[in-house]
């Protein structure tokens, strides 16, 4: 499963005999759910889901979110634990977060964290950046902007003006976009510029009562394509159409505006046929797994496990 070098840092030493948090990352449709299953079985604890649509009790199918089946009995945490109506962050996670790893490092030594979320895992094993306040003119005026001509002269825009983020950010994520850009518009300062650097994640890591050992999952492109389509197809024949559906009132929410609800939006809509909504489905699902593996590729200390012979 994991090498023995994996698994010898999740032992405790005499120099720092703290638990541990085992961050398992990787892209959609990698195999995270089965391998840190195992794994939580093999280790005999629980897992805290990262993943930003899993937390939503309303969407099931479209985020992939693990059955009672899968769990296999295993504690998971964070799995549909709130409505979409509710407003959530990575900042109110990675708090709620930490509250529950205290309880469950009284009964653990290791706790596994995982999900597909760059931005949410992250929040938890590193803290997050510290961004100045922005004048309400400046996110109204990208909202207009949003509404009159789309998200792709505003993805465009932070391409030229920040770059760094621009490769780091999910560029489908609208809510994400507009903050890179309210903060480089207000402040006249690219918005990853406010960006930690290592000094400042070493402090907090220094500082918590347990330590982070990451590790990221990956495959050969071409077989994680593949299996990206397959989910696609399962997730189709289980039922994503009425899932979508039913979701239509809400779909102005912010847990909506990603890939697997979109297409189906769009469907719905009329503005194209269904063969089109599951070849949009799949393309816009291989791509937001590409930038997942960049966001996790700028972490030096995730630790790569290549699954091509495992699960």
């Amino acid at each position: 499963m994991f090498s023995p070098k994996i698994f010898t840092q999740l032992n405790p030493t005499p120099a720092d005999p703290r638990p541990v948090l085992l961050a398992v990352a990787g892209p959609t449709a990698v195999g995270k759910t089965a391998l840190t299953v195992a794994l939580a079985q093999q280790l005999g604890t629980e897992i805290i889901s990262a993943d930003s649509r899993q937390f939503f009790r309303e969407m099931s199918i479209g985020t992939a979110k693990p059955t009672p089946a899968e769990m296999q009995g295993v504690g998971h945490h964070f799995i549909g634990s709130h409505s979409i109506t509710q407003e959530y962050s990575a900042g109110r996670f990675a708090a709620e977060a930490e509250t529950r790893l205290v309880e469950l490092f009284e009964k653990y030594p290791v706790v596994i964290a995982t999900g597909g979320s760059g931005l949410y895992l992250q929040a938890l094993t590193d803290g997050l950046d510290e961004l100045p306040a922005v004048p309400p003119a400046v996110r109204q005026q990208l909202q207009h902007e949003l509404q009159a001509h789309g998200l792709p002269p505003l993805v465009a825009e932070l391409a030229a003006t920040d770059p760094v983020a621009h490769a780091r950010l999910d560029l489908q994520n609208h809510q994400r976009v507009l903050r890179a850009l309210e903060v480089t518009r207000g402040t006249g300062q690219p918005f990853s510029s406010f960006h930690r650097g290592p000094a400042a994640v070493a402090a907090l890591a220094a500082a918590r009562p347990w330590r982070v050992v990451k590790v990221a999952l990956t495959r050969p492109r071409e077989e994680l394509y593949q299996r990206i389509d397959q989910r696609v197809e399962h997730m189709l024949d289980a039922g994503l159409l009425a899932e979508v559906e039913g979701l239509l009132p809400f779909r102005h929410h912010q847990a909506l505006q990603t890939v697997g609800y979109q297409e189906i939006f769009g469907y719905l809509d009329g503005t194209y046929d269904y063969a089109e909504a599951v070849r949009l489905l799949q393309r816009n699902t291989r791509h937001y797994a590409k930038h997942q593996l960049t966001w996790l590729r700028r972490d030096e200390a995730y630790q790569w496990v290549d699954l091509s012979d495992e699960l």
